[in-house]
């Protein structure tokens, strides 16, 4: 009988550190979109599309790799109460990874927008144009993102918390290191 994992493996910690800068560089270039005219907004919705689907493909990706390589148990000592959050989070974290990247593609496939991406890669449109659906999925895609963003800040706060509080090697089961 092996023992149980420590840490994460390298294929899941890649994936989770290559999503949480491209979940970082959406949200800020998100913001940074709705909030100028003219052609940069267009070369940042061009970016902003782009890193939408690589980061529906890696949250599929880092998903199936989880039902793969299950990821360590919590520590022993974490409080019940912990483990829910903790499960909770990552659970709406999946959620939001593959739901606002979809909701972004149909939103502006309803809206009548191209979905272009990577200088040429047009993708089908997910329904027909529908100005009504439009506004509706513009919502829940800006609520999904402040969503996501508070859920960013909270898993860091968490991670930090548990390196400098805790001091319970659950950070370092993510970076690689002796837990």
């Amino acid at each position: 009988m092996s023992s149980p994992k420590k840490t994460y493996d390298r294929p899941a910690r890649i994936i989770h550190w290559l999503m949480a800068a491209l979940i970082l560089m959406m949200l800020f270039i998100g913001v940074v979109m709705v909030s100028i005219s003219s052609a940069e907004r267009q070369v940042l919705l061009t970016l902003h599309k782009s890193l939408g689907v690589i980061i529906l493909i890696l949250g599929v990706t880092r998903l199936a790799w989880r039902f793969v390589s299950p990821p360590p148990e919590p520590p022993a000592n974490e409080p019940r109460w912990r483990r829910h959050v903790a499960e909770t989070t990552h659970i709406v974290f999946y959620a939001l990874m593959l739901t606002l990247p979809l909701i972004g593609w149909a939103m502006q496939s309803v809206g009548g927008y191209p979905v272009v991406i990577w200088g040429g890669l047009h993708l089908p449109p997910l329904a027909p144009h529908n100005g009504d659906l439009h506004a509706i999925l513009r919502s829940a895609h800006r609520i999904g993102a402040y969503v996501l963003y508070g859920l960013f800040l909270l898993h860091v706060s968490a991670a930090l918390l548990h390196a400098m509080v805790f001091e319970d090697g659950t950070l370092r089961r993510m970076v690689g290191g002796r837990p």
